[in-house]
């Protein structure tokens, strides 16, 4: 009587779970053991801060009012009794109510993180379409006179900061060709500016590492048999050495992507995009501990995620 066969892709689920299963794992109590030290730390710094009490009420408060203020918010109570109740309810991912608005901070939090991440998506993608021919073609045939000096522009343009290319797109696509918003995000392409800020960031770094990975690739052995075999040069950068070469890439577009979650910060100031990084300065402006520290909390998790996952992504490719 035959055995019964086992399915390949079942045999092979299982085979990438045994390999990435002790990553996960490993990265889990990691996430664990950081959780606790920002959340722990950051609840004392943000008390250091001032009173939201004198916030809320304002600068002519009576005694009583601010003392029932902190009563009612339970700011009244020893830090360490603050701190104990701060954990019982994280375990619950009860971060408390938000003082200005008056809504859970979770759920304020990640009604603003839907914005955040339009962005970043829309950066990575355009990154990504502009990088990869790029750092392939500069890569592709270094010595030449044209990739000199596209390469000489690729690092002059990594160190401009982000927010002089916010102001310079603001300035030509908004005020001189009005083709553009350039404040919130009412209207219909209001998302293009700041996420054209992003990738201006990001694109030079991206362009630089693929087109070092591209011409350390074309001098190796398999690419010489290719040339050797009659593959075309076209064919040679797109099906043999790009491939490999965005291998390295990857890892870095990974790290860029987590980085947009708390990076944006200063982007969605300049062009009042109302996501995670704006919401994040207001909350510290007006005290808002519960927001503040779900903020971070999620951006910790956001953060850590992505990275595990490129990281697992690595390994598979």
């Amino acid at each position: 009587m035959l055995a019964p066969t086992r399915n390949p892709v079942k045999l092979r689920a299982m085979s990438f779970l045994a390999a990435v299963w002790p990553v996960l794992r490993r990265r889990l109590a990691q996430l664990a053991v950081l959780l606790f030290g920002i959340t722990t730390l950051l609840f004392f710094l943000v008390r250091l801060t001032g009173d939201p009490a004198t916030i809320i009420a304002g600068e002519t408060a009576t005694a009583e009012q601010l003392a029932a203020i902190r009563a009612f918010y339970g700011l009244d109570q020893p830090l360490v009794v603050q701190y104990l109740q701060y954990l019982a309810n994280l375990a619950r991912l009860d971060f408390g109510m938000s003082l200005a608005a008056s809504l859970p901070a979770l759920s304020l939090v990640t009604e603003r993180l839907v914005d955040t991440l339009v962005l970043a998506i829309a950066a990575v993608l355009g990154t990504t379409l502009v990088a990869v021919p790029l750092g392939a073609w500069l890569g592709a045939r270094p010595n030449r006179l044209a990739s000199r000096a596209g390469a000489a522009v690729v690092f002059v343009a990594q160190g401009v900061p982000g927010y002089i290319a916010g102001l310079l797109l603001i300035q030509v696509f908004a005020v001189e060709l009005g083709w553009l918003p350039s404040i919130g995000r009412e209207e219909r392409f209001s998302w293009i500016l700041p996420a054209a800020t992003l990738a201006a960031f990001l694109v030079p770094k991206l362009t630089r590492v693929i087109a070092a990975n591209v011409s350390e690739t074309m001098r190796e052995d398999y690419i010489r048999t290719a040339a050797a075999l009659g593959a075309n040069d076209t064919a040679i950068l797109w099906r043999h050495a790009l491939p490999n070469a965005l291998l390295g890439a990857t890892a870095l577009l990974g790290t860029q992507f987590a980085f947009l979650f708390s990076g944006a910060l200063t982007t969605e100031v300049i062009f009042a995009w109302p996501g995670l990084g704006r919401l994040l300065v207001n909350s510290v402006q007006t005290l808002d501990f519960a927001v503040v520290q779900a903020s971070v909390f999620v951006v910790a998790v956001l953060v850590f995620s992505v990275n595990a996952a490129t990281d697992v992504l690595v390994r598979v490719l």
